[in-house]
C-alpha cells in the first residue's frame, strides 16, 4: 500500500514538472516570439542596408566617364550596323560582369530614314520657279569628328514625302490655341499653305497633327534661340548653346503608345500581321522638315501679313515675326518649296535583355531599362543614361561575384529604336504582356542621366515617394556648396515641393520615354530620376543642343558634368532603387501617399471645374461619387498599412499576400478599354478620373490639364 502511494506520488510530481515545463515553454515562446521577430527584422533590414551601401560604393564616376566616351565615339542610329555593334558590346560586357543571362531580342519594325542620294531642304522660289535660296543640307561637323561617317543629316522621321509649294504662315508653336488665334481672331486660314513653327511647348508630332487639322500642306520646324539658348552662354563648342546651324531631329508620329506603327498592340515578329504602310498608326500625311535658326531667320525676315498678336509669339531672332501668308513687298510673288524624300522601311532592331535570377521570388521582376539608340552621338540623350546603366550592371555583378543574390529577379534592358516612337521597349512589353502584368513589381527608367546640372529631378508613381526620399538622404550631394550634405538636402534646398515646402518636389510621371508601355499601358509602378536645370531661371526648352550633332562626349565633359559626379549620383539612386525593390522583404511602396495624390488630383480637377459651373449643371456632372471613392480608398490604404506592420515576417505566405497587394495596386487603375481615343493608354490615375467623368469632350480636355 505504501509502495503504491509512493508510485502515485512520483507520477504526480512528474506530471507537475512536465506541466510546469510546458507552461514555461509556452510562456517563453509567446513572450519571446515578437522579440525574436523584431530582432530578425532588424537584422534583415541591417543586412539590406549594408549590401545597398556596398552596391552604391562600388559605383565610380571614372567608370561612367569611360563608358560614355566608348559609347559615343560613333553614331548609333536605330537600325544601323553601328547600333547593332554597340548592342553586342553591351551584351558582351553584361556577360563579363556576371549576369545570369544577356541576350539580343530582335523585332522587325517600321523605321524612317532620309534618302542618301536626294537631300532634304527648303527653298524660296521666284515667280519662274527658280530657287533663289536653299537651306543647309547638313550641320557643321564639330572639331574632332570630321572623319566620322554615317552621320544622318537633320530630318523628321516618318514625314511624308513631297515637294509642296505655297505661301508661308508663321504659326508660333503650332499649338491648338495658336491655330485658334490665327483662324478665329485674325481670320487667317492655313488651308493649302505651308506653315513654319518653332520647337518647344508641345511634342513635335502634335505640331504636325495640328498643322494637318488646320489644312496645311507642309510644316517647317526650327529651334528659336528664345527657346533653345541660355543668356550669356556661347554656342557650342565654346559653350553649350545651340549653334545657328543646329537642327533638332526627331520623329513626328502620333502613336499614343502603339509602338510599331504597323503592328499596334502586338509584337513586331515575323509571325505578326502588319498593316500596309499607308495605314500605319500616327504617320504624318504632310511633309515635315527641321532647319537651323540661321536659315529660319533668312526665311522669316521677308514675311508679310499682320504683326504677331502679342509678345508671346515673338522669339529672339532679328525679325518682326510677321504672320503672313507669304512674303512682303517685292518678295510677295515668291513662294516656299519643300523637298522631303524620306522613306519608311521595315528594319530589324535589337534589345539587349540581361537578368539576375531571384533567390526567393524569381517570379517577381524589377526592370531597369533605358534606350541605346541615338540620332547621332547621343552624348546626353541617351548615352549619359546608357553609361550609368552599364556602371549599375557592373556593380550588381560585383555583388554577385561575392555570393549575393537578390530576393527577386532583376531585369536589365538596353532598348532599341526609342527615338522612333519607343518601339523597342513597347514591342518587348507587347510580347511579354501577360507575364509582365502578373509578375512585375516596378520599372525604373534609365534614359538620359542629365538634362542640366542644377539639381535632382524625380518623376514617379506616388508609391515610390517615401523610398526616394529615404535613399536620397543616404547619397552624398554632388552639388557645389553641399559637399558635406546629402542629395536629399541639396534637392530640397533647390527645388522644394510647391504643396509641401518640407519635402523636395516630385513630378507626376507622364510619357515620352521607355517607361510608357509599362506604366501607362500595363500599370506597373514606375519612376525616373536625372539631373536637371533650374526651373525658376532656365526658361529654355529641354537643353539647347537636344537631338543635334553637337551632343558629344566633349559637351558633357566640358560643360554639363566635368567631374561626372552628378551622373554618379543618378547611378547610385537608380541602382539603390532597383536594389531595394528587389531585395526588401516587404516591397517598399507606400499606398497612403497614393491615396493623398488621388485626393490632390480630385481636388485640382474640382477646383478647375468650378470655372465651368453652368456646363457642369447642364450635363448633370457631380463630383460626389468621385470624392466618396477617394475617401474610401484613403481609409482602405490606412487600414492596409496598419495590417502591414503586423504581418508575420516568418510566414512566407503572409509576406507574399501583402506583397502581391502592393504590387498590384497600380494595376487597379488599368482601364481595359484604354482612355477615350487612346486605347494604348490604359492607366494614369488622374487621367482616368477625368476620362470617366461625363462632361463634354472640350471641357474634359480642359480638366485634363490639371493632371
Amino acid at each position: 500500500m505504501a509502495k503504491s502511494r509512493g508510485r502515485l506520488y512520483l507520477w504526480v510530481c512528474l506530471a507537475a514538472a512536465l506541466a510546469s515545463f510546458l507552461l514555461g515553454f509556452m510562456a517563453g515562446w509567446f513572450i519571446n516570439k515578437p522579440l525574436q521577430e523584431a530582432a530578425t527584422s532588424r537584422s534583415y533590414h541591417q543586412s539590406i542596408q549594408n549590401i545597398r551601401r556596398e552596391l552604391v560604393s562600388e559605383m565610380k564616376a571614372e567608370n561612367i566617364k569611360s563608358f560614355l566616351r566608348s559609347f559615343t565615339k560613333l553614331p548609333h542610329l536605330a537600325g544601323t550596323e553601328q547600333n547593332l555593334l554597340l548592342a553586342k558590346k553591351i551584351q558582351t560586357q553584361w556577360k563579363k560582369f556576371g549576369l545570369d543571362s544577356a541576350t539580343l531580342v530582335p523585332y522587325d519594325v517600321l523605321l524612317s530614314y532620309p534618302n542618301k542620294t536626294k537631300a532634304n531642304y527648303i527653298s524660296i522660289v521666284d515667280e519662274h520657279g527658280t530657287e533663289i535660296f536653299k537651306t543647309s543640307y547638313l550641320e557643321l561637323t564639330p572639331d574632332g569628328y570630321e572623319n566620322v561617317t554615317n552621320i544622318v543629316p537633320p530630318y523628321n522621321a516618318f514625314s511624308a514625302q513631297g515637294s509642296p509649294e505655297g505661301d508661308l504662315i508663321y504659326v508660333n508653336y503650332a499649338r491648338t490655341e495658336d491655330f485658334f488665334k490665327l483662324e478665329r481672331d485674325m481670320n487667317i486660314n492655313c488651308t493649302g499653305k505651308i506653315v513654319i513653327a518653332r520647337y518647344g511647348k508641345i511634342f513635335r508630332g502634335n505640331k504636325v497633327k495640328n498643322a494637318m487639322l488646320a489644312g496645311a500642306i507642309g510644316i517647317i520646324l526650327y529651334s528659336d534661340p528664345a527657346d533653345y539658348a541660355a543668356p550669356g552662354v556661347q554656342s557650342y563648342p565654346k559653350g553649350w548653346n545651340l549653334p545657328g546651324t543646329g537642327a533638332q531631329r526627331g520623329n513626328v508620329l502620333n502613336l499614343n503608345g502603339a509602338g510599331d506603327p504597323l503592328t499596334p498592340g502586338y509584337p513586331a515578329k515575323e509571325y505578326t500581321f502588319r498593316l500596309d504602310f499607308d495605314e500605319g498608326v500616327g504617320i504624318s500625311k504632310i511633309p515635315v522638315h527641321p532647319i537651323g535658326y540661321n536659315d529660319a531667320e533668312k526665311i522669316l525676315r521677308h514675311m508679310g501679313g499682320p504683326a504677331p498678336p502679342d509678345e508671346s509669339w515673338k522669339g529672339s531672332l532679328n525679325v518682326n515675326y510677321n504672320i503672313g501668308p507669304g512674303f512682303t513687298g517685292n518678295d510677295s510673288f515668291r513662294k516656299i518649296r519643300m523637298h522631303v524624300h524620306n522613306f519608311n522601311k521595315i528594319t530589324r532592331i535589337y534589345n539587349v535583355i540581361g537578368t539576375i535570377r531571384g533567390s526567393v521570388e524569381p517570379d517577381r521582376y524589377i526592370i531597369l531599362g533605358g534606350h541605346r539608340d541615338a540620332w547621332v552621338f547621343g552624348g546626353i540623350d541617351p548615352t549619359s543614361g546608357s553609361a550609368v546603366l552599364q556602371e549599375i550592371v557592373q556593380s550588381f555583378g560585383k555583388l554577385l561575384s561575392r555570393g549575393w543574390r537578390p530576393r527577386r529577379t532583376i531585369i536589365f534592358a538596353s532598348w532599341d529604336a526609342e527615338e522612333f516612337g519607343l518601339q523597342g521597349s513597347t514591342e518587348w512589353a507587347e510580347e511579354n504582356v501577360k507575364t509582365l502584368q502578373e509578375r512585375s513589381v516596378a520599372y525604373i527608367n534609365s534614359d538620359s542621366s542629365i538634362e542640366g546640372n542644377y539639381t535632382l529631378r524625380v518623376d514617379c508613381t506616388p508609391l515610390l515617394y517615401q523610398l526616394v526620399y529615404k535613399l536620397t538622404k543616404e547619397i552624398s550631394s554632388p552639388d557645389d556648396g553641399f559637399e558635406s550634405q546629402s542629395l536629399y538636402e541639396s534637392w530640397l534646398k533647390k527645388d522644394p515641393s510647391p504643396e509641401n515646402k518640407g519635402v523636395p518636389r516630385i513630378n507626376k510621371l507622364g510619357s515620352g520615354s521607355d517607361f510608357e508601355a509599362y506604366f501607362q499601358r500595363l500599370g506597373i509602378a514606375s519612376g525616373r530620376v536625372r539631373y536637371t536645370k533650374n526651373r525658376k531661371t532656365d526658361k529654355y526648352s529641354s537643353y539647347p543642343v537636344y537631338h543635334t550633332i553637337y551632343e558629344t562626349f566633349e559637351l558633357v565633359e566640358n560643360f554639363y558634368d566635368p567631374t561626372f559626379k552628378k551622373q554618379l549620383s543618378v547611378a547610385q539612386l537608380r541602382g539603390a532603387l532597383a536594389y531595394e525593390l528587389a531585395d526588401s522583404e516587404i516591397i517598399p511602396f507606400n499606398i497612403q501617399d497614393y491615396a493623398k495624390a488621388l485626393e490632390n488630383y480630385a481636388t485640382s480637377i474640382y477646383n478647375l471645374s468650378k470655372k465651368h459651373d453652368q456646363q457642369l449643371r447642364d450635363h448633370g456632372v457631380s463630383f460626389d461619387s468621385l470624392f466618396s471613392a477617394v475617401k474610401n480608398f484613403s481609409e482602405a490604404a490606412s487600414d492596409f498599412h496598419k495590417r502591414l506592420t503586423q504581418v508575420d515576417l516568418n510566414n512566407p505566405i503572409a509576406v507574399r499576400i501583402m506583397n502581391d497587394q502592393l504590387m498590384l495596386l497600380e494595376r487597379a487603375f488599368i482601364d481595359p478599354l484604354g482612355l477615350p481615343g487612346r486605347p494604348f493608354y490604359s492607366t494614369s490615375s488622374c487621367h482616368l478620373l477625368v476620362a470617366r467623368l461625363p462632361p463634354p469632350p472640350a471641357l474634359a480636355a480642359h480638366l485634363l490639364r490639371a493632371c
